[in-house]
């Protein structure tokens, strides 16, 4: 039986949303974004676990919030989660907790806290893809703003064409194996911006499948007024979260 577990490195503390609460713990609807990204890969039919990488001096406290929104034990139709101390960085809070996955865990999905509104649609389908066969699976938008690429002087040396160019969002997922050989081939001195970057380092294959636009990153103040707007839409359409 192959299981699927679902890593949310939450150990980071977001400076660019501005002083306050961990990244994480931020409230969007009232409920830190955390609970929003795990209820989303908690009830996604094919994620069997959440691990969660919290701060060294928080994981009682995600425990805690976990449980109060009855996300920790699971039960009918959501997977149970558990949380573990998480590193100095992302990359050291994913091999904590991959570190922490029990034997049977066969593919793998890491996904960011502050994408807290990707649809559990979305996680099914990578996860689907890598069942399907694929070693690392990433799901990605097209790039409609036009990119060009400038020099040392802010001078513009080229027009990318953008037609090939994808924006690269999480869940990610990948063969259990495929993920612990990147992590463990890892350069601490020169750390990639996601899982996949790992992985395309060791010279594997990385798919594409199409992302979701309500899986954005919540990065600055602008984008936590943008996940209201979402989440208020989906409330008033019924959809519970």
């Amino acid at each position: 039986m192959t299981l699927t577990a679902a890593i949310v490195p939450a150990a980071g503390r977001g400076e660019r949303l501005g002083p306050g609460a961990p990244k994480a713990l931020r409230l969007l609807g009232g409920v830190p974004l955390l609970v929003h990204a795990v209820r989303a890969l908690a009830t996604a039919r094919l994620v069997d676990l959440v691990v969660v990488a919290a701060p060294e001096d928080g994981v009682d406290e995600v425990v805690s919030l976990l449980s109060e929104h009855r996300l920790l034990d699971g039960e009918p139709g959501v997977a149970p989660a558990q949380v573990v101390a998480g590193g100095a960085t992302r990359q050291d809070s994913v091999a904590r907790a991959l570190m922490a996955l029990g034997a049977d865990v066969d593919v793998v999905l890491v996904h960011d806290a502050a994408r807290p509104l990707a649809p559990s649609s979305l996680v099914d389908a990578v996860a689907s893809a890598v069942r399907a066969g694929a070693e690392a699976v990433v799901p990605g938008l097209p790039v409609v703003d036009t990119v060009k690429r400038v020099d040392a002087a802010g001078l513009v040396v080229e027009t990318v064409d953008r037609s090939v160019l994808r924006s690269v969002q999480t869940p990610q997922g990948f063969r259990r194996p495929v993920l612990q050989e990147a992590h463990a081939a890892s350069d601490p001195d020169a750390p990639a911006t996601d899982d996949a970057g790992l992985v395309e380092a060791l010279g594997r294959p990385v798919l594409v499948v199409p992302g979701d636009e309500e899986a954005f990153k919540v990065t600055r103040p602008l984008d936590l007024v943008l996940a209201e707007a979402v989440l208020a839409r989906r409330r008033a359409a019924g959809v519970v979260t």
